[in-house]
């Protein structure tokens, strides 16, 4: 299990890297910006991701469940300073899922008790597709790299079509014939590359 551990922080930091260096690229005026997240402009796709990595501790080091967090990331948790609250939310996250024998652990979500190793899966993922949104929004480089792409791809596979009943992801789209990962990882979560 030590190799598949090393692989899975290996894509957590590097989907974290990703999201980081995309919310440093945001202007001042483009935080009201529309996002393909419908409904949600870039401040509210960041504030999201941010919250996803603020549960982490709470979940992986404290052991703690849904219910006793409660509603303390409710609504906006970036405050003034955005970048600094995500740089600070994804440190305290990578520093959570790394720390020995965290990912041997089982944590509790929403829908129940998983795998650490599951939550840190669903974690990479998020973040991946959400670089993507965030870069379609602001005009930054949309291209991922490969590595993470793949790891998502083989992540939301199986689940795809649960995902889009939850109403957080549009319905799976047909892509284009012959089209790389990228696209078809976007295709299934309803994103038109």
């Amino acid at each position: 299990m030590g190799n598949d551990v090393a692989t899975l922080l290996a894509r957590h930091s590097e989907a974290l890297a990703l999201f980081t260096d995309r919310v440093h690229a945001v202007r001042a005026g483009q935080w009201d910006d529309p996002t393909p997240c419908t409904d949600w402009s870039v401040h509210d796709l960041v504030n999201h991701v941010t919250t996803e990595q603020l549960w982490v501790p709470h979940l992986v080091t404290d052991g703690a469940s849904i219910d006793d967090v409660g509603d303390a990331y409710d609504g906006d948790v970036l405050g003034k300073r955005p970048k600094t609250t995500w740089d600070a939310a994804a440190r305290a996250a990578r520093k959570a899922f790394a720390a020995p024998g965290a990912l041997e652990q089982t944590v509790e979500l929403s829908y129940g008790e998983t795998p650490a190793v599951a939550y840190c899966a669903q974690m990479i993922t998020d973040a991946v597709v959400h670089a993507w949104d965030l870069s379609r929004a602001i005009g930054a480089q949309e291209r991922l790299p490969d590595a993470l792409v793949s790891f998502a791809l083989d992540e939301v596979t199986p689940y795809a079509a649960e995902l889009s009943k939850s109403g957080l992801f549009g319905p799976p789209i047909e892509p284009p014939p012959g089209d790389g990962h990228q696209t078809r990882l976007l295709a299934l979560l309803g994103r038109r590359a």
